[in-house]
């Protein structure tokens, strides 16, 4: 049995868990907490580099990890890392649907190409994650398919319309599932506030770009999301953990 740290509960297996957007970020942070935790993480993302630090520090501090290229616009991209996982460790117990991009723009600049750049990574991403999991998990009737939304799933702010309903199509995409499946497969949206992350440096316009970095003056660790999604994965097998928004204090609202 592993310990969970973020809890103080004691878990009753060491889980496979496949991180998508591992490069950096929540799902960096995720990766290190989860591993610390004492499961084994698979670090998937585009930049090959980033996930080779990552991986180099988990292991120096005595976990598990591996990295796969992988990018969530491509279903086959998606697929081949999930065989691989199943491949390699006979099972895949927890996929974590975190890659996203925020270029906000408002709708006036007509800035289709990031629209559509926006619906690639956080929708279909969602959606490739959970086509290529959900075979596995209810072959082996068990699995926790967990996304990361936003807390503009449920609000829309200027210059976020797009990002806040692609925020919201992923958060209904996982209620969705929830509903849908049955009780071998648990499945849990978490919904962040303000989080330190690279999602502005994805803000190519500058007013936009200017006006989030002031709105994220307070924001909170990525290690908090971290520990939000290490408390679903590590709770007790009969409990599903819905949704677990994490916001700053000081973010109204």
């Amino acid at each position: 049995m592993i310990r969970n740290t973020a809890t103080g509960n004691t878990a009753h297996t060491t889980k496979t868990v496949l991180i998508t957007g591992a490069s950096s970020g929540i799902g960096s942070a995720a990766a290190e907490q989860l591993a610390q935790d004492g499961h084994t993480v698979v670090l998937g993302a585009r930049r090959a580099d980033r996930l080779k630090e990552l991986a180099a520090r988990i292991q120096q501090a005595g976990g598990t990890a591996e990295t796969l290229h992988l990018d969530v616009t491509e279903a086959d991209s998606v697929k081949k890392a999930v065989d691989h996982v199943t491949e390699r460790y006979g099972r895949l117990d927890v996929m974590i649907n975190n890659a996203g991009v925020m270029p906000l723009s408002a709708l006036a600049e007509g800035r289709i190409e990031e629209w559509n750049w926006m619906i690639d990574v956080n929708i279909r991403g969602v959606l490739h994650g959970i086509a290529a999991a959900q075979p596995v998990m209810r072959a082996q009737e068990a699995g926790h398919i967990i996304t990361v939304a936003s807390v503009g799933a449920h609000e829309v702010v200027p210059t976020g319309a797009v990002y806040c309903a692609t925020k919201y199509a992923a958060w209904a995409i996982s209620e969705g599932l929830r509903i849908e499946s049955d009780p071998s497969l648990r499945v849990t949206t978490i919904t962040p506030g303000v989080t330190e992350s690279e999602l502005a440096e994805t803000i190519t316009d500058s007013q936009a770009r200017e006006a989030m970095r002031e709105y994220r003056a307070n924001a909170i660790p990525a290690s908090a999301i971290a520990e939000a999604i290490s408390y679903a994965i590590n709770a007790d097998p009969s409990v599903d953990v819905n949704e677990i928004i994490v916001r700053p204090v000081r973010q109204r609202p």
